[in-house]
């Protein structure tokens, strides 16, 4: 129940034209008691802006929903029942003289969080509203039910009368050929309290719909539809509104013809009457809607008078017979529907029973409904296969079970019925198609109904040719999917007859009902569509009603009735009768003599038969315990038709083995012999607690059938003598143990019980007349004898506010049991002295038969009185007894077959020597990995562990790229002084990943996983030539073993070679199955699981541990286990365990980091500390908080003295620092220590992969290797081990090779044996008879939870931890894992020039393009550090020139690639925070603007450790080149420490595209601080070692600065031919004017010839 990382969507609920309006992200979780919450790892969390992909919307609803309208028609109700005192009424009718209904009723509809309602409707039984609630929501609507209600307006306050859920799952379909909600007009009907009015009504919940109904309230008239709003449309009012309007109202015969249905009943046992209801005559009426109802049915719905057609004979009988008046009243030829009254008589002492005996009670009623039957019909149908399917489900489940052979064969059976049964299904539901009444919902759901059931049926015969004998039980989950969606089909939503109740009553009083649905009891010509339970005899179990039948008042049965029901149309009812058991005879109404279409009003039976039945009572197991000691006095109770009898209580015991058989002799049943042998009455079996004082607690019920046999058949197999069978035990809902028994009926013939056969089986002396089980049945006991390891106590709480300080165990299984020694002081030494005890006892040799086993804590005070503490009951023997291995095969045969699991590590498969040795070839093995391993170390960014590799390494690796050759170059060892613990952390952690990656897609099986885990192997040093061999031979293998996926690219990536440890993504329990391979853990509960702890988790009731373990096994135990050497028959089974006696040892925790914290601080975030509490030690590592990290790494290691036992659990807790006040805590972890060091898995120092006695991989375990191998071989008596030649050792009968020689600090060689011991220790498993897993060296994961939020997970933690004995040689120092701490280093970076860069301005006099350029730049996280160049104005071409240098001084973790900042995030925070960011320098040019923000062109982002190295030139230099559509090779500026070139700067146009907008030349260039320091440069282009000034053009000044360039610039370059051409028009034009001018004065000199 949960969304984890969610975007939730926002809208304006007042305006709905307008979509969405943003989202916001969330966490949100629905926890309940004990519910565990799981944070997804980080590993698999998904890139998080992918907002689309993670909306907080349930799967299958589309992100982009529409808006809709939903019209809810209410049109009319009926059958109202009364809501106000008829007092008042009286008062009114006797003065005005009115009569009016009592009742003023509305519908109110709630959807969505809305509510709208219809007017109300005064003074109307039958009211009429004709009106429609609108409601506007989103659709599909994430809200799934609607509620309408029927309410009484009142004015003090408005009382609900009946409230009906509306599931739009269920009248809608979301798929392909699916269809919006659509409903009706269609009665549905409501259910609640009875209908007497009472001004406080105790049942009131039951009319809002809580809890289930015990009466009919009313019928609604009601429809429903949606329409899909088109938002665009201008009318449409922009609100969510609810609004109620007119609707239009629909003819009388749209919800189905009304016809006359008929309801039969006969009563043929009514027994188990509570006592408290025994003093007083008992009737039982049965009502069907208000028909029958004539105690406070008051408002009978009106009947319709059918219209009389000539020649209908059918309705004659009734309706001629009897006078106007009286039909409409309801005479009694109409109904009878309820039983005479009768006094019971007494059963036993808890239970009565109504003496009935031949002459069975009768009722029946008429009643008129619309004709919907087809409705029903089809839900009947899906039913029978629904039932049919989950009865095979069940058979199946129990066969497996109980192991019985072929379970498979039976779940073939199951789907071909049900692959039938959807045939059939298909074939019937397809009649009535043109039925006049049928609604749009009718039709669809038909639809979808046949598809759907079409499909399950294909999907069935697919599957049943899929069942194997190891897929059963994958294949039964699949089966119960189809179960759950039948039962969904057939749910119908348009009811149409109501439900049938049947109510006991007493003195007109109604005390307990039962409610039977109609469709169930629905008669068809059509044997698959009549109901399960029509004309049948069903056995009901009365309960009483409301809130009075929960809790331990429900658990007592009111009456268990055995009724035949039938229901049907009156035109068929010839048949109702069918169903009785035969022989009897009908007696008639008095007063309708002549009639003979009457039905009975009782039936008297003239055939009975005589029987026998024996109950054998075997035995109970895991019952509840009733008493304070923690412990039930049971007793069962039997009941059969009228008789009842009870075996012998059992003190003490919570698994009664009564062993004994109730003989009920003269049973007399009605009918004929051969209904009873197939359908026999159930039998109920009542299990109580017998107290001193007061009566018997109740403690559970189970029913059960018997097995007939009648007087002519053998008492022989198959079918008798009856197998016992387990039956489920329940107390309320709740199961509350199982019973195991038999029963058999056997019919008494004419011969009398002669015939029957014998009973008389061994009487015990001591028991007295008590008979047990026949030998037949009884299952065969053999002697067992069972071993008790008792080790200690621990965590006992205190009982009745006081300490436990004497505590001591009682064991008990079958009534025998053993009890462990005294602890005298609990506080000092809570292990008991005596180890080991035993006991005796008979069990079945049947291992499903055993009867769980009972541990219990009392607490021995003062004058021999003890208080129980706590019990634990071990349900299943079964993984503690012992069988004796079969000696026939030669033991190395067994070994052999466990070395095919590492046959991935046996270079040459095992050989066998003559002597029976098994040589397994430990070469160490050169895993190949990728060589850039990712690890998330916060939340939001990923870290990348890199290891230096010498320089000529990469060369080669670089020629080999470019050859492409296929040869092996020989591996380099990495620099070790540059490796720490943390890259071998880091390292593991990709292994861990890609185990996780490879098992995802192939799952893999668990065995293949075992062999990843191991193909890990040895990594020791190795010669060259060795090396390379090695790994080849890898290299081979891993292409073979994983085949496709990472064959292909294993070669290729390569990784340094890096001792690893084990990473466990979990609890180093879980891996070892708890360290429980000797040492068990059972939780004790709390003692009497009393009625009001039903609410309380499993946590809350453990009151404390016991430790210790179980051995059973048959008596005699095989002489070869006792006479082996070292047998010490004090200890039993239990040999060569370790004392008990307190020990001192030294805890050394490393907690390396947390991830995924609760935020503890308003900020989101938490300032996180380690604190760890063992014992009396409490260190709290305040000072070195981490501020606001969610994700601190640690790195820290804790040195604690314990003393085992009184200290072994230890916390380890996470807290959050507070400036002021106490810090809070985050989430603890609890390791039980004890187990871990006890356990033979040896989890007191993980077994690293290789052993060194240097470096980062130092050997950390006091005890070499060779010394733990010589030790465990001594434990566990196994021969060895045998130093051979150097690089041998034999143990057992297997050989283990390995490096013979190892390097010092100094690189001298000295022989060793270590490494071949170790190897052999890493295989231990594979030691015959005492080989087990060997914990590794490894970091656990564990969950952090807060009490105060159960089941919760707060974080997870990594550690581990390691134990030392104090009397064993010191371990060395600690390991130091310390987080790494940056290195400085100075990033220098020379802006040399730019081109082809755009050109953003228009100049202001001549429009000419230009652009002022500048470069900005800065390291990612360090904005506010940025730098610019200056300012290379007006370049006409995109060319600039800068000689520009940037200096960045930066902190750096190069295992991690990442830049590390530590800055305040506020001006009120109290510290610095650390971010730790991806190392990425940025490039960015700029157009300088003098009056208005600068203009931004493009920019460049640069990871150091991979970008794309530059372009010689500026014309190579592409876009390409950064957005990595061509192959660059990639360069590292930690590596090539100086990198000159071009590079492109992008940005993005408007369509939200690349394009290239410039290119920058720059040089970069790394140094550490303390190069820097030695070498200094200046910034900019100053001093130390300042750049030469930029050769820039003269151009580049502003007309302003220099307007006699500009001009001369203008007039010489742009505009030069342009003025050539004006000066020579103004010369022509001069001259034509001169011209022009001087024409006349020429004219007139010539004229006149001046």
């Amino acid at each position: 129940h949960q969304f984890h990382h969610k975007w939730a969507i926002l809208s304006d609920p007042d305006d709905i034209s307008s979509g969405l309006k943003g989202y916001v992200k969330c966490d949100v979780a629905v926890v309940g008691k004990g519910d565990n919450i799981k944070t997804p790892h980080k590993a698999n969390e998904t890139n998080e802006d992918d907002i689309e992909g993670n909306l907080l919307l349930p799967e299958g609803v589309p992100p982009e929903r529409q808006w809709a309208r939903f019209y809810v028609k209410i049109y009319r109700a009926e059958g109202l029942p009364r809501m106000n005192t008829s007092l008042m009424a009286n008062v009114k009718k006797a003065f005005i003289g009115e009569n009016k209904d009592l009742v003023d009723p509305y519908v109110q509809v709630f959807f969505a969080g809305q509510k709208g309602k219809t007017s109300v409707q005064k003074s109307s039984y039958e009211p009429l509203w004709n009106e429609q609630v609108v409601f506007t929501d989103l659709f599909p609507p994430l809200c799934k039910r609607m509620k309408v209600q029927i309410r009484d307006s009142d004015k003090v306050n408005d009382v609900a009368i009946g409230t009906h859920f509306i599931d739009l799952r269920k009248i809608s379909n979301d798929g392909d050929k699916g269809f919006l909600p659509t409903l009706g007009p269609a009665w549905v009907n409501m259910y609640g309290s009875t209908r007497n009015y009472t001004l406080l009504d105790e049942h009131q919940d039951l009319n809002e719909g809580l809890g289930e109904g015990v009466s009919f309230r009313a019928r609604l008239l009601l429809g429903l539809a949606v329409e899909i709003l088109d938002t665009s449309n201008p009318e449409l009012t922009s609100s969510t509104e609810v609004q109620v309007e007119q609707a239009t109202p629909i003819s009388e015969s749209c919800a189905g013809k009304m016809e006359e249905f008929f309801l039969f009943g006969a009563f043929l046992e009514a027994s188990m009457i509570d006592r408290r209801n025994g003093e007083k005559p008992i009737t039982f009426e049965v009502t069907i809607g208000n028909y029958g109802n004539e105690v406070d049915g008051l408002s009978r719905p009106q009947r319709p008078r059918p219209r009389k057609e000539p020649g209908d004979e059918e309705e004659v009988d009734l309706i001629q017979n009897s006078s106007d008046d009286e039909a409409s009243d309801g005479g009694d030829l109409a109904s009878v529907s309820s039983t005479p009254p009768m006094r019971p008589l007494v059963t036993d002492r808890n239970y009565f029973h109504l003496p009935y005996l031949e002459r069975k009670p009768c009722i029946y009623i008429k009643s008129w409904w619309p004709d919907q039957r087809r409705r029903l019909y089809n839900a009947s149908i899906m039913d029978h296969i629904a039932d049919k399917l989950e009865e095979g489900l069940n058979d199946v489940q129990e066969m497996i079970k109980t192991e019985k052979f072929y379970p498979e064969r039976r779940l073939r059976g199951v789907l071909e019925e049900l692959s039938c049964g959807c045939c059939r299904f298909l074939s019937l539901a397809d009649k009535d198609q043109g039925h006049s009444s049928r609604t749009r919902l009718d039709r669809e759901r038909l639809k979808s109904c046949m598809r759907e059931l079409e499909s399950m049926g294909q999907q069935a015969r697919t599957l049943r040719a899929q069942v194997k004998r190891h897929t059963v039980r994958d294949k039964l989950r699949l089966c119960q999917n189809f179960l759950q969606k039948l039962r969904f089909l057939a749910d119908e939503p348009q009811h149409s007859i109501p439900d049938i109740f049947i109510w006991m009553m007493s003195n007109n009083k109604r005390i307990a009902y039962a409610r039977v649905p109609s469709k169930d009891l629905l008669f068809s010509i059509v044997e698959e569509e009549t109901g399960k339970d029509c004309a049948k005899v069903k056995t009901l179990f009365l309960k009483l009603p409301g809130k009075r039948g929960f809790g331990s008042a429900g658990w007592t049965v009111q009456a268990k009735v055995e009724l035949y029901l039938w229901l049907g149309l009156s035109k068929q009812r010839k048949d109702f009768l069918c169903g009785l058991p035969c022989g009897f005879e009908e007696v008639k109404a008095a007063r309708g003599l002549g009639l003979h279409a009457f039905p009975p009003v009782s039936l008297v039976y003239t055939k009975k038969q005589t029987f026998q039945l024996r109950a054998h009572m075997y035995q109970a197991r895991s019952l509840f315990a009733a008493d304070s000691s923690g412990l039930s006095d049971p007793f069962a109770r039997v009941f059969f038709i009228n008789q009842s009898q009870c075996t012998e209580v059992l003190n003490e015991t919570l698994c009664p083995t009564w062993d004994q058989m109730l003989v009920f002799d003269n049973l007399e049943l009605y009918g004929e012999a051969h209904e009873l042998r197939d359908d026999p009455p159930i039998i109920v079996i009542e299990i109580y607690d017998q107290d001193s004082m007061g009566k018997a607690d109740f403690m559970g019920r189970t029913f059960a059938k018997p097995l007939v046999k009648m007087a002519d058949e053998a008492y022989c197999p198959p079918r008798f003598p009856p197998q016992l069978e387990y039956y489920q035990i329940y107390r309320g809902n709740a199961t509350a143990g199982d019973l195991l028994a038999a029963f058999e009926l056997l019919q008494i013939g004419p011969a009398g019980k002669a015939d029957l056969p014998p009973t008389n089986g061994p009487v015990d002396a001591d028991r007295g007349p008590i008979m047990p089980v026949p030998v037949g049945i009884r299952p065969v006991l053999s002697k067992y004898r069972v071993e008790v390891l008792f080790w200690g106590l621990r965590d006992l709480k205190r009982v009745n506010l006081a300490q436990v300080d004497r505590p001591r165990v009682d064991i008990e299984c079958a009534g025998k049991g053993v009890q462990s020694s005294l602890i005298h002081n609990y506080k000092k030494n809570p292990n008991f002295n005596t180890l080991v005890k035993w006991f005796e006892v008979d069990l079945p040799e049947n291992e499903l038969l055993h009867p769980p086993l009972n541990i219990r804590v009392v607490d021995c005070r003062a004058f021999g009185r003890y208080t129980l503490v706590g019990s634990h009951a071990v349900s299943s023997l079964r993984r503690f007894i012992y069988r004796p291995p079969d000696r026939s095969a030669p033991s190395w045969n067994t070994t052999v077959r466990l070395l095919q699991r590492c046959r991935v590590l046996c270079n040459g498969g095992a050989s066998s020597h003559s002597t029976g040795e098994v040589v397994v070839n430990m070469e160490p093995e050169v895993p190949i990995k990728k060589l850039e391993t990712m690890v998330k170390l916060d939340a939001t960014s990923e870290a990348v562990v890199k290891v230096d590799v010498a320089e000529e390494e990469k060369e080669k690796e670089k020629k080999k790229k470019k050859k492409g050759t296929a040869e092996e170059p020989e591996e380099e060892e990495p620099d070790e002084s540059m490796l720490d613990w943390w890259s071998k952390y880091f390292a593991s952690i990709d292994t861990m990943k890609e185990q996780l990656r490879q098992q995802e897609p192939s799952g893999i099986d668990l065995e293949e996983k075992e062999e990843v885990d191991n193909t890990e192997g040895l990594k020791g040093s190795m010669k060259g030539k060795e090396k390379a061999r090695a790994a080849k031979e890898e290299k081979r293998k891993k292409t073979q073993s994983s085949g496709s996926g990472q064959g292909s690219e294993a070669p290729e990536k390569k990784k340094p070679k890096i001792d690893e440890l084990k990473v466990y993504p979990k609890e180093l329990e879980s891996e070892f199955d708890n360290f429980e391979d000797w040492l068990h853990t059972f939780n004790l509960l709390r003692g009497k699981t009393g009625d009001d702890e039903d609410g309380s988790t499993e946590e809350e009731r453990i009151v404390g541990r016991f430790k210790g373990s179980l051995c059973v096994y048959k008596v005699p135990l095989p002489e070869d286990v006792s006479r082996e050497a070292g047998y010490d028959p004090t200890y039993g089974m239990f040999q060569g365990i370790p004392s008990n006696d307190p020990i001192n040892v030294l805890v050394r925790v490393y907690v390396v980091r947390a991830t995924d914290l609760h935020p503890a601080d308003i900020n989101g975030k938490a300032d996180p500390y380690i604190a760890i509490r063992l014992g009396k030690t409490d260190i709290r590592d305040k000072e070195n908080y981490i501020s606001k990290q969610l994700n601190p790494v640690f790195g820290k290691s804790f040195d604690i003295e314990a003393s085992f036992p009184m200290e072994s659990m230890l916390t380890v807790a996470v807290y959050d620092w507070d400036l002021v006040g106490t810090d809070d805590l985050i989430g603890e972890t609890k390791i039980d220590l004890e187990n871990r060091f006890y356990s033979k898995h040896r989890a007191t120092c993980g077994i690293a992969q290789t052993y060194s006695t240097h470096g980062y991989n130092i050997w950390r375990d006091p005890m070499k290797p060779s010394q733990i191998l010589t030790r465990l071989c001594k434990d566990s008596k196994v021969d060895g081990p045998h130093f051979g030649p150097p690089g041998r050792v034999k143990v057992a009968n297997l050989v283990f090779t390995g490096p013979s020689e190892i390097e010092d600090e100094n690189g001298q060689r000295k022989p060793t044996d270590e490494h071949v011991a170790l190897s052999a220790l890493r295989h231990w498993e594979d030691i015959p008879r005492a080989g087990c897993r060997l914990v590794p060296e490894h970091v656990e994961t564990r969950p952090l939870l807060n009490p105060d939020k159960p089941g919760i997970e707060q974080g997870r933690l990594e550690l581990w931890v390691d134990m030392f004995p104090m009397d064993m040689p010191a371990p060395g120092t600690p390991l130091d894992i310390s987080p790494r701490k940056p290195k400085k280093y100075e990033l220098r970076v020379i802006i040399w020039n730019t081109d082809e860069v755009v050109l953003e301005d228009d100049d202001f006099f001549t429009g000419e393009k230009s652009s002022d350029i500048f470069v900005r730049g800065w390291l990612k996280g360090q904005q506010e550090d940025k730098q610019d160049t200056d300012v290379h104005y007006h370049s006409l071409t995109g060319e600039g020139n800068f000689n520009w240098r940037y200096l960045f001084p930066f902190d750096y973790l190069a295992a991690e690639e990442r830049i590390v900042i530590s800055k305040k995030e506020s001006m009120f925070s109290w510290d610095e925070t650390e971010y730790k960011i991806p190392a990425r320098l940025t490039l960015q040019i700029w157009d300088a603007d003098h009056f208005s923000a600068d203009d931004f062109l493009g920019a460049i982002e640069l990871d150091l450790n991979r970008f794309p190295r530059g372009a010689k030139t500026a014309k190579q230099c592409t876009m390409e080149m950064a957005t990595g559509e061509v192959e660059v090779p990639l360069v590292s500026i930690f590596k090539q420490k100086r990198v000159k070139g071009w590079w492109p700067l992008l940005a993005r146009n408007e369509n939200d595209e690349f394009e290239l907008t410039g290119k920058v030349e720059a040089e970069l260039h790394l140094l550490t601080a303390e190069e820097a320091e030695k070498n200094p440069v200046g910034l900019a282009r100053n001093e130390p070692d300042p750049l030469e000034k930029p050769n820039r053009p003269d151009t580049a000044f502003v007309w302003f600065l220099n307007p006699l360039k500009s001009i001369k610039y203008l007039i010489c370059t742009r505009y030069k031919w342009l003025i050539i051409k004006i000066v020579l028009a103004l010369l022509g034009l001069l001259m034509l004017g001169l011209f022009l001018y001087s024409l006349p004065g020429y004219m007139v000199k010539k004229l006149l010839g001046a």
